[in-house]
């Protein structure tokens, strides 16, 4: 039996409520975690982190924004622990509500000048807990996304998703845009920064709502029809795969470098920073971050499409030669100053960040035995992140201020992209192998070049 891709009209229509329920909630979770993101930069390095001076608020700040990366491990065994044991579903519902309440109070919380070194802790505290809810999220939305897809359709399926990375981006980057104009200047600090975050908990109450009515995975739920839930997933995982998951997360690591650029909130910084080379204005910046955000979700849409038919190496390899090509032109472009280069600059990364980023959901599902799959794909995917993404912006502001050039940022981005191209040419294309716990001997083969199994 393998019930996921049955097509028929019933199937059809809980695929696209699936495919809704993915796309929205991931968008809430990840509007939550680019907001702090964003914001770091913007306001929290003065508000809460002033007192430490300039160069040392910036750094901390966005050391804040990396912190929560090291709880996104905690996040993936425990979503992957209980996610393999009691379903995808409720895990789904947990990490959406932690997520949430920790965004909402952060628009309540009081700055250093209120109430002095508890204002920096709590923020902190309140990461930490945004960390671990994004930890066990991802994985989750994209086993229920890929498990009901139709066999010939889980790229597409699984960039839905994916997709809401994007979005989340550009509802973040949109809502401080509007903020930035509706309260210019001193009141954004004062009082504009905090709107978007509180709005959070109307996003969670529709979140809630849209992921209640949906199905378990079919494949998780055959799996506890036959009572064949594994015990300890994590120890499996860990003993039988661990340099799968080790590739996994280089393949990742490669494209969240880059896209911590502007989701970890430095080229905001970067590009607004009276004192640098670029000085462009705060809500010119965050216009041209939203528009990329757009662009960036569209080529995520089109490198799940592309998978389904040119496979996901394929698609991988294209996306990341492209994406090295962004990488060169983006901070020579940035640093003319010109908001329009800008735009380009930005605009044409995210064409590479897309086509590396839209078949993850269905090339993480496919390494991984069904048994085990939620520990496998969260783990390398908390993994990706710390090794990509987590203190990406802190190390790209480190490079220019001892060396006070962007070339440097270039060569480090540049090395990723040539990392997680390396890692993906390791793998063999597994678009297609049956996913249900019938299969579970052949989805324990290797697919790493040259294994048989891990």
């Amino acid at each position: 039996m393998e019930p996921a891709g049955v097509d028929n009209a019933t199937s059809a229509r809980e695929q696209r409520r699936v495919a809704a329920a993915t796309i929205v909630g991931t968008a809430i979770e990840w509007y939550d975690f680019f907001l702090y993101a964003s914001a770091a930069g913007l306001v929290f390095k003065k508000l809460m982190f002033g007192p430490m001076g300039p160069g040392a608020a910036t750094i901390v700040s966005f050391l804040t924004v990396g912190l929560s990366f090291l709880f996104r491990p905690l996040g993936a065994f425990l979503a992957g622990h209980f996610g393999d044991k009691v379903g995808r579903r409720k895990i789904l519902m947990i990490t959406l509500i932690a997520m949430g309440a920790a965004t909402t109070l952060i628009g309540v919380l009081p700055t250093y000048a209120t109430i002095g070194i508890a204002s920096p802790i709590l923020l902190v505290c309140l990461r930490i807990i945004q960390g671990i809810s994004a930890g066990g999220e991802w994985g989750g939305a994209v086993l229920m996304a890929v498990e009901h897809a139709p066999d010939h359709r889980r790229g597409l399926y699984g960039a839905f998703p994916q997709i809401g990375v994007p979005l989340g981006l550009l509802m973040a980057s949109g809502m401080l845009t509007i903020m930035s104009k509706v309260a210019p200047g001193d009141a954004f600090m004062e009082w504009g920064w905090r709107v978007p975050f509180l709005l959070s908990f109307v996003l969670i109450l529709v979140g809630f709502v849209i992921r209640h009515g949906v199905e378990e995975s079919p494949v998780f739920a055959e799996i506890a029809e036959r009572a064949e839930t594994v015990h300890q997933p994590i120890g499996k995982l860990l003993k039988e795969h661990p340099l799968l998951v080790c590739v996994a997360a280089l393949i990742f690591a490669g494209n969240n470098a880059v896209g911590y650029m502007t989701t970890g909130g430095y080229i905001q910084n970067y590009s607004t920073d009276p004192s640098g080379p670029v000085g462009l204005q705060r809500g010119d910046v965050l216009l041209a971050v939203t528009v990329s955000a757009a662009t960036w979700m569209v080529f995520t849409l089109i490198a799940g499409w592309m998978s389904d038919f040119a496979g996901r190496r394929n698609t991988y390899i294209l996306g990341f030669i492209l994406q090295f090509a962004g990488v060169l032109a983006l901070f020579p472009l940035v640093n003319t100053g010109s908001l329009t280069n800008l735009y380009i600059a930005l605009i044409f990364l995210t064409v590479g960040l897309g086509l590396t980023y839209g078949q993850q959901s269905a090339l993480y599902t496919e390494l991984f035995p069904a048994s085990i799959r939620f520990s496998g794909v969260s783990i390398s995917y908390a993994i990706g992140a710390i090794v990509g993404g987590a203190f990406a912006p802190t190390i790209a502001a480190y490079l220019v201020q001892t060396t006070g050039t962007t070339t440097s940022v270039t060569w480090y981005l540049g090395a990723m992209t040539v990392i997680g191209l390396i890692s993906v040419l390791g793998l063999k294309d597994r678009r297609g192998i049956p996913l249900g716990p019938d299969h579970e001997a052949e989805q324990a083969v290797s697919p790493l070049v040259g294994f048989k199994r891990v």
